[in-house]
């Protein structure tokens, strides 16, 4: 355990940022299983940009790499535009 005032301090903060970004992970997780799971494309249409702008928000603050926020973006964009209209 560390002995210094300013290493028991990163301490908190390190804890601190991971549960924050633990939480925003998890639940970009969620959102992106919940749109895959969708097979009516309007409702995935609908859903897709707040994804992905939930993905844009976690990869600028390195949350997750941009390389895989990109990744996960165009698999989800193929996804959907394999999706057939839904009947009206």
């Amino acid at each position: 355990m560390a002995n210094h005032k300013s290493a028991i301090k990163r301490i908190r903060q390190t804890e601190t940022r991971t549960l924050h970004n633990k939480y925003y992970a998890k639940t970009m997780r969620n959102a992106v299983r919940k749109l895959r799971a969708l097979t009516n494309k309007d409702e995935a249409l609908e859903m897709y940009p707040k994804v992905q702008k939930m993905l844009d928000k976690l990869a600028k603050t390195n949350i997750i790499h941009k390389n895989k926020a990109a990744n996960i973006k165009s698999s989800l964009a193929l996804h959907i535009a394999s999706l057939t209209p839904a009947s009206k």
